[in-house]
């Protein structure tokens, strides 16, 4: 199965029905009030977490989710149906970002977790709902309010108990598939391994781990050379990190080096990785040459205070003694590892922040834009083919001190006013 871990989606939810504008008609009823009822609200794009979706594989192709409308209100103050919310299933570990202004959303780390990442609209009030003593009859009725919209960044950060780290081409792919049923290709050259492996290791009957093959970082993976900038995210999500390193330089490279520059790499791209517990395993020692290599491999380790394994991934040699370990550690300490902070379990991320202030800005054609949230729906719900819901606008507008705050700003007779989606021609 292709493995993608990267996607931009667009959401939009649904608008909330119509208000309805109605009065009772009834035998010997000769004067019934207003009795149109609401709208429903539209429907929430809601991600949930599925422990079944193990990649943003779906979101390659559909990248676009409109939630549906709420249904519009009826005669004798009946509501209209509000919508079925829309549910867009992601894999656990999924992290959600406003891709306009890069902001995190959610964190989406539990079975089941859902957000609401866009709003449906509400439904629009129905003409009974704006009777007062002084205006018994009103002819009036709201629009549904536009459901909120928004480009989606999402990225997955594997949720794993153990990751290995190391250069390419020293044993990781290896390793994970002696200790695993994950199959991953293994073959004599760089970036064998282009996504992440994952495989469970059973310990017993009951106990078990998950262990990350996370493809081979080289130096500069912070800044994006090789395969790291790509997969450096998922190493984040790991309780334990295993550094895997050639014993044997079978590449002619010096397993010391290799050590501190990947240590370097996952400094740089995260100041907590590099304080993560590791556990450096001198790999390929079933190979005559790595004889050399094991003492000062051995000292690096004691110098680090990490623990030293010397294995073979191809003969087995110290695998089973090392898994081993891994459980036992995990037993003791995987609980005190600090946890990855996640969003509460249904989180409301509102487009509508406390906006009161009003904003006047220009744009090329030198017309007015007003900026303000609360103006903006209010505009959006008015149907101004009604003069007393034209009304009702006209006297919010005052109390706003529009044109006032327009005249600071220098306009003059005839220049036009855009709110929303709508633009006025400004008259004394």
């Amino acid at each position: 199965m292709q493995f993608i871990d990267k996607s931009k989606i667009f959401v939009k939810a649904g608008d909330g029905g119509n208000g309805k504008s109605s009065f009772r008609h009834e035998k010997f009823v000769p004067k019934g009030g207003p009795d149109g009822g609401d709208g429903g609200r539209g429907a929430n794009i809601v991600l949930l977490v599925d422990e079944n979706v193990n990649t943003l594989l779906n979101f390659r192709y559909n990248k676009k989710f409109v939630g549906k409308n709420g249904e519009h209100g009826e005669t004798k103050n009946q509501y209209g149906r509000g919508a079925e919310d829309c549910v867009i299933k992601v894999p656990r570990g999924t992290v959600v970002k406003d891709a306009v202004t890069g902001e995190t959303i959610a964190d989406l780390t539990l079975p089941n977790q859902r957000v609401i990442v866009a709003k449906g609209g509400r439904g629009g009030r129905g003409n009974s709902k704006f009777k007062t003593s002084s205006r018994r009859a009103p002819t009036f009725a709201e629009l549904g309010e536009p459901g909120q919209s928004r480009e989606l960044l999402l990225e997955l950060k594997l949720l794993a108990d153990v990751g290995l780290v190391g250069y390419p081409s020293v044993g990781k792919s290896s390793l994970i598939a002696s200790v695993s049923e994950a199959r991953p290709e293994i073959a004599d050259y760089h970036f064998t391994t282009l996504v992440p492996v994952l495989g469970v290791v059973k310990l017993d009957y009951e106990k078990n781990f998950v262990m990350a093959d996370i493809p081979g970082l080289i130096e500069g993976a912070a800044e994006g050379v090789g395969l790291g900038h790509e997969f450096l995210r998922h190493v984040e999500r790991t309780k334990l990190i295993l550094h895997i390193v050639d014993a044997a330089s079978v590449e002619g490279r010096d397993p010391v080096e290799d050590f501190h520059k990947i240590n370097f790499e996952l400094k740089k791209y995260n100041e907590n990785l590099a304080a993560r517990t590791q556990i450096l395993v001198a790999n390929k020692i079933d190979l005559p040459q790595a004889a050399e290599n094991l003492p000062k491999l051995e000292k690096l380790a004691q110098d680090n205070d990490m623990k030293f394994f010397a294995i073979s991934a191809v003969t087995r040699q110290n695998v089973k003694e090392l898994i081993s370990y891994i459980g036992e550690w995990l037993d003791k300490h995987g609980k005190d590892v600090e946890p990855i902070v996640a969003a509460d379990d249904v989180k409301v991320f509102d487009l509508d922040k406390d906006d009161d202030e009003v904003t006047i800005t220009r744009n090329d054609a030198a017309e007015f834009i007003v900026h303000n949230k609360n103006l903006e729906k209010i505009v959006a719900m008015t149907n101004f083919d009604n003069s007393e819901g034209l009304r009702r606008f006209q006297f919010i507008w005052r109390m706003k001190n529009l044109d006032a705050k327009l005249k600071e700003r220098g306009i003059k007779e005839g220049m036009t006013v855009h709110i929303g989606k709508m633009e006025f021609e400004w008259r004394e």
